[in-house]
């Protein structure tokens, strides 16, 4: 079986590990299986640190085919990642592809899937902010819409896809057996499996916190104390393309400074837009503005952290994972379990809020797990590869 993951961002490939990982494991104890899994690398995310160092780390196989787009409007780079994606597709003739999270690279991916009649895998759908200003929002209601199989990380994923009119879902604690497999999953049905099989980043965070605790050197690079610092990131356009919004966010890490050192790695687009508005004359103090980071050291910064502040969906998981207190620099969030359970306030960019959120976080000891076992690659594999023709697995 041929199955294609399409990525371009540095989330996407932490996603993309797991499930790297679980097929060399399935391939190696099952001599008779036969995947060829091929990655296709948009080319979204294009520098080395936000690109390479990440392949290299999570040991995820060179891409089979780099469409090498670069940055550019929504509109372009949507349109030439469908135009290239589409080449190689149409060479390759994959039974699945396999579209990850909301950037553009997913959409562009599943649209060029779905228009050649190549069954699509949303890993990460049903996510609703309910903000369509926000681009990721349109990228994952579009994607849900295109593809066959919806792969839920949350319950709560699984409520919204419902809401909106999505019937045929598998509810947790079902046991799917190969007939399904057979009957379902793989025809041409125009309804969407919808299936909670848990959320494959906190598959990666299980695997590879150990080896990054072996490996980083973080926190002696910048001489850090275990809590001792407030850790903090900015990347959406929101934030980032919006000048008030942007001088409010670093006017109030600027502040929380004279308390506690606070690391920035500054994401590329942010580094621009500091230019651009002439915020980087600010006087940061004691905000250290570094580089991007590699995937295992930002593991650390992450776990040794007092508070992470950030507008990072992801991030907002891996504080939840990790049991770091976090603050949202957003209005709304579609991880709404970590909000719910008082590990993450939402404090927009307003500059008191945020300031006040950090000093005064009260912990709500409400922590559960909402996001799985750390086994959603094993289950979105055998579910795709009809392995279950031997076997039944439980959602």
């Amino acid at each position: 079986m041929k199955i294609v993951s399409i990525v371009g961002t540095r989330p996407q490939f932490i996603k993309l590990a797991p499930l790297v990982k679980t097929i060399q494991e399935l391939t190696k104890s099952n001599s008779k299986l036969n995947i060829k899994h091929l990655i296709i690398h948009t080319g979204q995310h294009y520098d080395y640190e936000m690109n390479k160092i990440f392949f290299d780390e999570l040991g995820i196989p060179e891409p089979d085919y780099n469409l090498e787009v670069g940055s550019g409007s929504h509109g372009w780079q949507t349109g030439e990642i469908i135009k290239r994606a589409e080449e190689v597709l149409i060479k390759e003739q994959p039974e699945w592809v396999l579209v990850y999270g909301d950037t553009n690279s997913t959409l562009s991916g599943a649209l060029a899937a779905a228009k050649l009649h190549i069954p699509v895998a949303h890993v990460e759908a049903g996510l609703r902010s309910y903000n369509k200003k926000m681009p990721e929002e349109i990228n994952r209601v579009l994607t849900d819409y295109s593809s066959n199989v919806l792969f839920c990380p949350t319950e709560n994923a699984v409520r919204n896809l419902k809401k909106e009119g999505y019937t045929n879902i598998i509810n947790k604690g079902k046991l799917i057996s190969s007939s399904f497999i057979n009957k379902v999953l793989l025809t041409n049905s125009h309804i969407p499996i919808v299936i909670n099989v848990g959320d494959i980043m906190y598959d990666a965070l299980s695997i590879n916190l150990k080896i990054a605790e072996m490996k980083s050197s973080i926190l002696e690079k910048f001489k850090l104390k275990v809590k001792g610092y407030y850790l903090a990131t900015i990347h959406r356009a929101e934030n980032t393309d919006d000048k008030n919004r942007l001088k409010n966010i670093l006017e109030a890490f600027i502040e929380l400074s004279k308390e506690k050192t606070v690391i920035f790695p500054v994401h590329p687009r942010t580094k621009k837009t500091l230019t651009t508005f002439n915020l980087s004359l600010l006087t940061f103090n004691k905000v250290y503005l570094i580089d991007p980071v590699s995937y295992f050291d930002m593991l650390i910064l992450q776990k040794n952290a007092d508070k992470i502040l950030t507008d990072s969906g992801g991030m907002q998981k891996e504080a939840y994972f990790l049991k770091v207190p976090c603050i949202s620099l957003r209005d709304e969030t579609e991880w709404v379990e970590t909000v719910k359970s008082g590990w993450n306030v939402l404090v927009g960019a307003n500059k008191q809020k945020i300031i006040n959120a950090t000093q005064n976080f009260i912990l709500k000891d409400h922590y559960r797990n909402y996001f799985g076992d750390s086994n959603t690659s094993n289950k979105i594999l055998k579910i795709i590869t009809g392995l279950l023709q031997t076997e039944s697995i439980f959602i």
